[in-house]
């Protein structure tokens, strides 16, 4: 029997090092779909619109490649203003984002008990409408003479000639109630991974409730935060939706522009210049977010 079993030893060892390279392939097969979906929907684009941006000509003589690196100039020179504009309004509405949806998460991790499913079933529940109408609807509470600002200035609390609408206050109020949600999801679930054990342990050691939440719950929450404003400030900075709807021509974003410059003016290039500069930004602010925040930490933290 021995004999036998040592004679099949090297027939067993051939056919598991035929198996070895279809096993170790196995990971690399799961990930391709995958990787197709990129390669077709974000790589290709890329290339694309960075082939454009550095073509020249017009809509009707047709555009050639010229490697005209100029127009990532002449678009900054032109339209610094939206950028920078762009930028503080996405950081204003990520901070209030972080200042209404911070508490709305600790509540519901710590205090809604049974029922917080269906408090962020609420929360989630404006997103089964369409985005241009949750905007919208804003337009009508805004309105000077609507069912906020109206009766205001009837009682003259107001006056008649006060406004919201076409102001930054409007705009950045509709960019924070519609990406609130991004905000509360993601820190309610690091809320949510925090032990009680661990609260009850500061407590018995003396220390009061800010404390706490200061030294305990606050650090442990800090991949939600991290996450909740990397998924609240790009979008934010690149929305022309509420600019469009909330606001006038002096609270006009960088993406009112680029979506002007593709339908209206029909200058690809330029457009696609826009873009890529506008991608360039957002890229800068998170990572030096990530920086002063301190990836490190916020990745420890999330793996305790």
């Amino acid at each position: 029997m021995e004999r036998a079993v040592r004679a099949d030893l090297p027939g067993l060892s051939r056919q598991r090092r035929r198996r070895r390279p279809v096993a170790s392939l196995a990971p690399y097969w799961m990930i391709l779909p995958g990787w197709l979906w990129l390669a077709a929907f974000f790589i290709m684009p890329v290339i694309v619109m960075v082939s454009l941006s550095l073509q020249t000509g017009d809509f009707i003589d047709g555009f050639r490649q010229t490697f005209h690196f100029g127009t990532y100039a002449d678009v900054i020179s032109t339209y610094h203003v939206q950028f920078l504009r762009s930028l503080g309004y996405g950081a204003a509405a990520t901070a209030a984002c972080a200042l209404i949806g911070y508490p709305v998460a600790y509540w519901i991790a710590f205090r809604a008990g049974r029922h917080k499913s269906l408090f962020l079933f609420l929360i989630l529940l404006p997103f089964f409408v369409s985005f241009v109408i949750r905007t919208q609807s804003w337009n009508i509470v805004l309105a000077d003479n609507g069912v906020l600002l109206g009766p205001l200035k009837q009682l003259g609390l107001l006056p008649g000639d006060f406004h919201l609408l076409a102001t930054p206050y409007a705009v950045i109020g509709g960019l924070t109630y519609n990406f609130l949600p991004f905000m509360v999801l993601p820190v309610y679930v690091a809320l949510e991974r925090v032990d009680p054990k661990v609260i009850e342990a500061s407590t018995d050691l003396y220390a009061s409730r800010v404390g706490t939440f200061l030294r305990v719950v606050l650090p442990l929450s800090l991949p939600g935060v991290f996450a909740g404003v990397l998924l609240t400030f790009v979008p934010a900075s690149s929305d022309y939706v509420n600019a469009s709807i909330l606001g006038g021509p002096s609270t006009t974003m960088i993406g009112n522009i680029i979506q002007s410059e593709y339908f209206t003016n029909l200058d690809y290039p330029s457009a696609a210049a826009l873009s890529f500069v506008l991608m360039g930004a957002l890229l800068l602010a998170v990572f030096t977010y990530a920086r002063v925040l301190g990836t490190e930490d916020v990745l420890e933290a999330a793996a305790r």
